[in-house]
């Protein structure tokens, strides 16, 4: 496949570009005007990526000339976007009652998202009084347990976390995710299987490490009932967009919640997908996380490139990969409650933009979704930031803080957000042998100019700052929602579907032929290839040992 490194309308620019440094290009107090901007809670900086007025216009003159703007309209209007799955992409109209522009959804579809935003209300607001059995669920609650993976686990683990300050009180989320057993056998062993409510989150129901977590959870249920399922059923909730499965599972039908395949589940997190932070967080702010991303629905819908976050931040992708090369993104939250956000961009982005394909079956032109990886700082800054600064691949970051915190701990916050703020500048200022060179005080001039080289920092190497006003489910949700039109955009830059996911497929179904070899159901291994046969060899023979 012949990939593309600098499209030609961006190659002059790269080329007048690779003589300036960094350092040079911020020197221009307008400059920081046009690349900074903000949208309610957050504020995105843009002036420390290297690229220019002349460059951005490039950009931006490139997907004025693409059509993006009836491409969005397209997906609020609930067309079929999704070619491969003919499938509307809805996930905006789950917070479309919050807009303030007129609705393009489809009217079935909204009343159809009002109904279970609803029901999820009543739901929540019944165990918050304590009657939790007028659902006919058990009447004490204490800990809830959703079950689900991909995106019917990150965005609510990472929403929940978040927003810990906004828990209510005697109510404790925990998830279970992956088939290892090692963390569903530790969480039965704390809590009391009479209080806890478990939610098990899949599409199909079918989906193999959320049933077998389902399944141990709902033995170790029935037992505390003495071996009565019907008690036990009491305490699981589905959400699911296979009510006959669920029902056949055990639960309830007054107890299985909808999922939609308008919906793709890395974009359902305000669905009932995120019944489990609903009850987390209460309903009020539940609808705040709605608002939130329904105010960046509103800014992407209505505000031209040059003024719109996810535009401009898409550019600036398009940019780092296609122009620059740039084959990985580091994203570093300075904040712990923001701990699971790379985890979360990883599936959004990666899956929804990992392809190699047109929609029409041919290659793309240019590469697609870069690496997305990282950790919290300041805990990254002692882990792979030497290779960030001093390597010899540039990755570009993005820096993601919070203004106002809330805790008290001012110093300690402080030191947070300097070390954010130094490491962007750090990175993009460096420092030159001259100036290692003068601080290099002892020894002769070639010890000197040796320690010197060591303690050069090349600078020129990008970042993206984004600030919260505060961690609150209003700009979390603006943060969610910019990333996810985000993705769109690229998605229509690249000429690929950002809305299904081929990829995960193939692993699945041969992992579906395996099993039975493992369970010693078969002892024919002649389809499998080499590799895997002599591994499989090596299991048995050591289970046997």
């Amino acid at each position: 496949m012949s990939q593309q490194r600098s499209p030609s309308f961006l190659a002059a620019h790269v080329e007048r570009l690779s003589r300036t440094h960094l350092r040079d290009l911020l020197k221009d107090r307008e400059r920081g005007e046009r690349l900074r901007h903000r949208v309610g809670p957050l504020l995105l900086d843009l002036s420390r990526q290297k690229l220019d007025h002349e460059a951005l216009q490039a950009l931006g003159e490139h997907a004025e000339a693409s059509g993006w703007q009836q491409a969005r309209d397209a997906m609020f209007a609930g067309e079929p976007i999704n070619t491969s799955e003919h499938r509307a992409v809805l996930h905006t109209a789950l917070r479309g009652g919050a807009s303030r522009l007129p609705p393009l959804a489809p009217r079935e579809a909204r009343s159809e998202i009002e109904r279970t935003l609803q029901r999820i209300d009543e739901l929540v607001r019944a165990i918050e009084r304590g009657d939790a059995a007028s659902m006919g669920l058990p009447p004490k609650i204490t800990d809830v347990v959703n079950i689900g993976i991909g995106g019917s686990d990150l965005g609510p683990r990472l929403a929940v976390r978040a927003l810990a300050p906004f828990h209510v009180p005697e109510l404790r989320s925990h998830f279970l995710t992956n088939v290892d057993g090692q963390a569903a056998y530790e969480l039965m062993r704390q809590l009391d299987p009479r209080r806890t409510l478990v939610i098990v989150v899949s599409k199909t129901f079918t989906t193999q490490e959320t049933l077998l977590n389902g399944n141990v959870l709902r033995d170790w249920i029935v037992r505390s009932y003495e071996g009565d399922a019907r008690a036990a059923s009491k305490h699981f909730l589905a959400v699911s967009a296979n009510t006959a499965e669920a029902e056949r599972w055990g639960v309830a039908t007054s107890n299985i919640y909808p999922m939609w395949d308008f919906v793709g589940g890395r974009f359902s997190l305000w669905s009932a997908v995120g019944l489990s932070l609903a009850l987390a967080i209460g309903m009020e702010h539940f609808r705040a996380l709605l608002a939130g991303a329904a105010q960046i629905d509103d800014h992407f819908r209505s505000k031209p490139w040059q003024e719109n976050l996810p535009v401009l931040l898409s550019l600036v992708e398009y940019w780092n990969r296609n122009a620059l090369g740039r084959s990985s993104r580091a994203v570093v939250p300075y904040a712990d409650l923001m701990g699971d956000l790379t985890s979360y961009l990883q599936q959004l982005e990666m899956e929804s933009l990992g392809k190699q394909v047109t929609p029409q079956g041919e290659p793309v032109a240019q590469s697609t979704s870069p690496v997305v990886w990282g950790s919290v700082g300041t805990n990254a800054q002692h882990a792979y930031f030497q290779s960030l600064h001093q390597g010899t691949d540039t990755v570009p970051l993005e820096f993601i803080g919070v203004v106002r915190p809330a805790h008290p701990l001012r110093a300690n916050h402080d030191a947070l957000l300097s070390n954010l703020l130094a490491q962007a500048a750090a990175l993009a200022l460096g420092k030159t042998f001259d100036e290692a060179l003068a601080e290099s005080k002892g020894g002769d001039e070639q010890a000197r100019r040796v320690l010197a080289a060591q303690r050069t920092f090349p600078g020129d190497r990008p970042s993206t700052v984004i600030l919260l006003d505060s961690l609150t489910p209003e700009s979390l949700g603006a943060l969610i929602a910019l990333y996810e039109h985000k993705v769109f955009m690229l998605g229509h830059l690249w000429s690929i579907n950002a809305f299904d996911q081929w990829g995960v497929e193939l692993g699945k179904s041969i992992a579906r032929q395996i099993l039975p070899a493992l369970e010693g159901q078969t002892d024919d291994l002649s389809s499998f290839d080499t590799a895997t046969r002599a591994l499989l060899d090596e299991i048995a023979q050591r289970r046997e040992g």
